[in-house]
């Protein structure tokens, strides 16, 4: 119901050119809380999903992650999106939810994934998953992203988001594989 900021613009034009583009996307987008993270990586997934593909994201918390599936829904509805079906999976599902929430992960009846830790779990089969996100990825270990990029044939498009403010020499060393895109703009 707002206009995207022009630094929210700025970078999602990035995101849409790498999501396009012929090569992997591998981007790290940093921003202070409230920048506008979120919706940008709402947008990725729909993209993504309105392409055909599976677009999952990872969330360090129960509660950031259950807050991004009721957000999630909430612009579904709001702009009369009928073709992406969320999903939020976490650790505290019962055993009957989880089977319920698998078969249709792996049906591709659900395309927009949402959840914690729980989606790198081993019985999570995606079905042409096109884009993975993770919110706060610093506190997420390497092998845990890895084990999610890899629940795939093919690799898919990679977007991390943090808010954590890191200097941008310090972000191309540490993340020298991920194109780095800053949100240096709040809404007002």
């Amino acid at each position: 119901p707002y206009d995207l900021t022009k630094a929210q613009l700025n970078v999602w034009h990035e995101i849409e050119r790498d999501l396009s583009g012929q090569a992997l996307m591998s981007r790290l987008v940093q921003g202070d809380v409230g920048s506008g993270k979120t919706i940008l990586a709402f947008l990725a997934m729909i993209m993504t999903v309105e392409n055909g593909y599976q677009a999952v994201l990872m969330a360090p918390t129960e509660v950031l992650a259950r807050q991004h599936f009721q957000a999630m829904e909430k612009l579904l509805q709001e702009q009369n999106i009928d073709f992406g079906h969320p999903v939020l999976l976490t650790g505290s599902d019962t055993a009957k939810e989880k089977r319920e929430k698998y078969a249709l992960i792996a049906s591709k009846e659900a395309n927009l994934v949402i959840g914690t830790h729980a989606l790198i779990q081993e019985k999570v089969q995606y079905n042409n998953l096109g884009l993975v996100i993770t919110d706060e990825q610093h506190r997420f270990g390497v092998a845990q992203r890895a084990r999610l990029w890899t629940k795939n044939v093919q690799p898919p498009h990679v977007l991390v988001m943090t808010a954590t403010p890191i200097p941008r020499t310090l972000a191309m060393t540490l993340y020298g594989d991920l194109d780095v895109s800053v949100i240096d703009e709040l809404p007002p």
